[in-house]
């Protein structure tokens, strides 16, 4: 027997409110401040020894880490990626 839904979906809440964009941004924010924060422990990295390869400042790595900060350029996001030997892929979806 299937249970029917009630309410609406999340999403549609978040969309009503005008809050989608932000969440979404933050969600993704926190993902690609993770993922960096794995790769710098998995190559060994310090974050002194990260700013150092990024060419930039320790409290500007420590925004770019900082999950709640959704602010973040593309070429911060590319300079992290070249100092961790990767490349930086962006795709809609």
């Amino acid at each position: 027997m299937k249970k029917s839904l009630r309410g609406s979906k999340f999403d549609d809440f978040l969309e009503e409110e005008g809050l989608r964009a932000e969440t979404e941004a933050t969600a993704i924010k926190r993902v690609i401040a993770y993922r960096i924060e794995l790769e710098m422990k998995k190559a060994k990295l310090s974050k002194s020894d990260m700013a150092l390869k990024m060419r930039t400042s320790r409290s500007a790595l420590d925004r770019l880490l900082d999950p709640a900060n959704a602010s973040i350029t593309l070429q911060t996001l590319e300079r992290a990626a070249l100092a961790l030997g990767k490349h930086l892929k962006i795709e809609l979806a």
